[in-house]
């Protein structure tokens, strides 16, 4: 069981973790996985058990039974709350001792890279906390789904800077890590319980209100009858360069790498901006600042959430629902 590791969420993103903690992790240990589509899980199993041995779990109670570090990425805060605290098939009801009554409490942990609220998480935190279940961190991620297939995301984690003689939450943390961000310059101590996700707000924050005015700005200038390569050339050369426009410009045919250039293919869905602008709205609210770009992302956002040309595309097709011309 020490070696163990537990995974819960294998959606656009984790899955793609999962594969990679999968590859990289003890091959003599066990991966359990945990969906609420029992389909992802199946077809997980099958196509990594090549890597070493998975088992679909039926709970998250059960990965927590089986394994003492479990990583979770999952839709929004109450599934991270139904995660960890459900009574019946949640983490907190996990047994918390092995054969031998010893206590493991010390000992387990917690990664849980869903992007929700601050308040929730140090809720959650603390809940595990109190109940004697371990150490609970949020660790969310940024760099899509090529970085979480690819092992090369970004993570911010509410932990502090390990000391030069890391415990045993310290060594799992960076363990653990370092199967999904290869790279350790991306991976990012913020602080204690909640701050990752602090980070993480506003770095989302800031990339959607931009994608918002990369589609604006990319609109209008077709509209205006401007090449769309050359305005891309100049954007690139000046001021309004952004690391949005260099790899999610909007415009088909300009980045080949982009979503726009491939059909719009999924890098972040058009209806979870409005959760991560929001989140950013509220947070801003919550400290006393006024979230003026983000109120008005938001009521466009809102609309093309709802658009059935926009569902389920990544987020730079607003572009179109903006009225911005494909040639």
């Amino acid at each position: 069981m020490e070696h163990n590791i537990g995974f819960i969420g294998l959606g656009a993103m984790g899955y793609g973790m999962a594969k990679n903690v999968r590859q990289r992790m003890d091959r003599n240990a066990t991966l359990y996985v945990n969906d609420v589509n029992r389909a992802a899980c199946e077809a997980f199993k099958a196509e990594f058990s090549s890597l070493g041995a998975i088992e679909i779990a039926e709970s998250a109670r059960l990965v927590a039974e089986h394994a003492l570090r479990v990583v979770s990425i999952v839709p929004s805060a109450e599934h991270v709350r139904d995660v960890y605290l459900n009574g019946e098939t949640g983490v907190v009801a996990a047994k918390g001792r092995d054969s031998a009554a010893q206590p493991l409490d010390f000992m387990r942990l917690y990664l849980e890279c869903s992007t929700i609220d601050v308040a929730s998480a140090r809720e959650i935190g603390t809940a595990l906390q109190q109940a004697g279940m371990g150490t609970y961190v949020d660790g969310p991620v940024s760099g899509g789904v090529p970085a979480a297939q690819t092992g090369t995301l970004s993570m911010m984690l509410g932990a502090a800077e390990p000391k030069e003689e890391q415990g045993q939450v310290a060594e799992g943390l960076a363990t653990l890590c370092g199967y999904m961000a290869s790279n350790p310059s991306k991976i990012f101590y913020c602080g204690g319980l909640g701050k990752g996700l602090a980070a993480k707000i506003c770095n989302n924050y800031l990339s959607c209100t931009i994608l918002l005015a990369n589609c604006e700005a990319a609109a209008t200038g077709q509209l205006l009858g401007l090449d769309k390569h050359l305005l891309y050339k100049i954007i690139k050369s000046s001021s309004g360069q952004n690391f949005m426009a260099d790899h999610v410009y909007p415009v088909p045919g300009v980045v080949p790498h982009a979503p726009s250039s491939n059909g719009y293919k999924l890098g972040f869905k058009t209806q979870m901006l409005t959760k991560d602008v929001g989140l950013g709205v509220d947070a801003a609210r919550s400290v006393g600042v006024t979230p003026s770009i983000g109120e008005a992302a938001l009521d466009v956002y809102r609309k093309a959430a709802v658009d059935p040309s926009c569902i389920d595309r990544d987020g730079s097709i607003v572009y179109r629902f903006m009225g911005g011309p494909v040639d």
